[in-house]
């Protein structure tokens, strides 16, 4: 099993996540806890047998 890391930023409005070993796995949302679900959901079709540390 791969494991990644999730980098999660804050921007004025929202907050992105992006996983720098995933070219395209992306993803925003409005609180932290929905952006977490939300790249959990990416890289399940970027990586479906990796898990992202977030």
């Amino acid at each position: 099993m791969m494991r990644y890391a999730v980098v999660i930023e804050k921007a004025p409005e929202n907050y992105s996540a992006y996983v720098p070993d995933l070219p395209g796995c992306v993803a925003t949302g409005a609180t932290v806890r929905e952006v977490e679900q939300q790249i959990q959901e990416a890289n399940s079709f970027a990586a479906p047998k990796a898990v992202c540390f977030i």
